[in-house]
């Protein structure tokens, strides 16, 4: 079995530096790492940023600078296991401020284009519930939001 570990590679264009330092002052247990730049031999201009490595609550990414040829769309998220809604308060306006979007059931896009999942830990606890009508009640109350709410999601569980 390997003891190789993953890294997730996070494609911008022209903006990895930014990105990361977003990340890095947005989460806990995060750190900017090496930054490589490209050199006389290209393809990009020399001294501009080719890569930047860094870790974000304790995950390790790197940012390249790969070009307009991809850009990001909800087939990859990243989920925020948030605490409370202040937590899921804190996540979804720091994401969307400067250029982001709140999307449905707690999705948000960040100005980079990067979908993140800001979820309360107490959903997932209501929707999983094995009594089937309280959580299909708080799965109907979380599908009509958009950043989370849970004091309805709540009300909805309960029946009120």
């Amino acid at each position: 079995m390997s003891t190789a570990g993953f890294t997730t590679c996070l494609w911008f264009d022209g903006r990895a530096e930014e990105a990361a330092d977003f990340y890095v002052s947005l989460f806990k247990n995060s750190e900017l790492g090496r930054v490589s730049r490209y050199t006389e031999a290209g393809p990009g201009p020399a001294g501009s940023v080719i890569t930047v490595d860094f870790v974000a609550n304790g995950q390790k990414f790197v940012a390249l600078n790969g070009g307009p040829e991809f850009t990001f769309n909800e087939a990859i998220s990243f989920q925020i296991d948030c605490a409370d809604q202040a937590e899921v308060d804190f996540y979804s306006k720091a994401l969307t401020d400067g250029g982001g979007e709140q999307g449905p059931c707690g999705w948000v896009k960040d100005r980079f284009g990067v979908s993140w999942q800001v979820v309360p830990a107490r959903l997932i606890e209501m929707i999983s519930d094995p009594d089937q009508e309280k959580a299909n009640r708080a799965t109907a109350a979380m599908l009509k939001m958009h950043k989370i709410d849970i004091a309805a999601l709540e009300k909805a569980y309960a029946g009120e």
